[in-house]
């Protein structure tokens, strides 16, 4: 379903992982860049231990609790 004024972008937070965002999206990262995604959704990532960052690449899944930095 495609983005309206009548109807807003969905965000979808999750606690351990990524913000889902419905797209096509722009991020402004912190200094200045535009990056575009032209997916349907993408996930943003919150740990920023993607390599692809500011694109999620599921690293936030390789630390275990209790492991240490």
């Amino acid at each position: 379903m495609p983005n309206t004024p009548e109807r807003p972008r969905r965000v979808t937070v999750d606690r351990d992982g990524p913000l889902l965002v419905e797209g096509p999206v722009e991020v402004v990262c912190e200094d200045g860049t535009v990056v575009t995604s032209r997916r349907f959704k993408v996930a943003i990532c919150t740990c920023r231990r993607s390599r692809a960052y500011p694109w999620c690449d599921t690293s936030h899944r390789r630390r275990v609790k209790g492991d240490t930095p």
